[in-house]
């Protein structure tokens, strides 16, 4: 007998990809006032029979292509007859649950799912891997330096200096990194990890176990791009900046505008852009 397909929403298919942002770019010839497209990034709560299973951190689109995906990976479904429904727990015209997928299981006990095994398995790549809804995103971090500075001279050295101390990545090429700097560009902290979320973790754990924490007079730089979860960890160990090679995220730069952190992307070649509180790079 030929399965029915799963019911879909027409809007999971459409991919809201960037946002249009307010920058400082700074270069050799100084720095002007301009506008940058960043990397559209939202929480995804997955849940299973109408409870809350996982938070997958995603660009919105295809969303129930990427709940299906996710649970396969998960080993919660292994044929498509275990997924019965997959759609949004309310109606498009309420935006406080655009973001709430519930999956209704066939032939597999939710209960077995939810309570015989961890919710989420822990990866080397997912930063949020063990929040379980939306609502546990939500933390209360330490407020920041607000007089705490740095020159851009020093931002643009940041990659040269964390590239030569990566041992690992000479080895392997296959390795993350994240450093924790004084403002005369000095590395204090270094790690190396195949998941850049790993080796901020392991930075700030180093500080933390040294009872050398909070950190509200260093920065910390990563090998990658700016997620929310890097400046989620930065925030909660008092950081007041965060740089990184490559992008930030649209929900990363909201989160550093509201808790007073610079968040700064694409150093790379003597220049950079400011995404939020230009005002401590001097």
């Amino acid at each position: 007998m030929k399965r029915a397909p799963i019911p879909r929403a027409d809007r999971s298919d459409i991919t809201v990809l960037d946002r249009r942002t307010a920058i400082t770019r700074v270069g050799p010839a100084g720095r002007v006032t301009d506008h940058d497209s960043v990397a559209e990034e939202e929480p995804l709560e997955v849940r299973l029979n109408g409870e809350s299973f996982a938070v997958i951190m995603r660009t919105p689109g295809r969303d129930l292509d990427l709940a299906a995906g996710f649970l396969v990976a998960e080993g919660v479904v292994r044929e498509p007859a275990h997924i019965a429904t997959i759609r949004y727990c309310t109606a498009d015209e309420d935006p406080d649950l655009r973001n709430v997928l519930d999956v209704t299981l066939s032939g597999v006990d939710p209960r077995r799912v939810l309570d015989e095994r961890r919710r989420v398995a822990m990866t080397a790549s997912c930063g949020l891997c063990g929040r379980t809804t939306i609502e546990s995103l939500d933390v209360l971090g330490r407020p920041v330096d607000p007089d705490w500075t740095v020159a851009a001279s020093i931002i643009s050295t940041l990659p040269e200096r964390l590239r030569a101390a990566q041992v690992g990545f000479d080895a392997t090429g296959g390795f993350h990194a994240a450093g924790l700097f004084d403002g005369a560009g000095t590395l204090e902290e270094l790690a190396e990890d195949v998941g850049r979320h790993n080796a901020v973790d392991k930075v700030i754990g180093r500080r933390f176990l040294r009872e050398r924490f909070p950190i509200p007079d260093r920065l910390l730089f990563v090998s990658g791009r700016a997620s929310f979860e890097i400046v989620q960890k930065a925030w909660l160990a008092g950081l007041a900046c965060v740089c990184a090679v490559s992008a930030p995220s649209t929900l990363a730069v909201d989160l550093a505008l509201s808790a007073g952190i610079t968040l700064v992307g694409f150093v790379r070649g003597g220049s950079f852009n400011i995404y939020s509180h230009p005002e401590r790079i001097t």
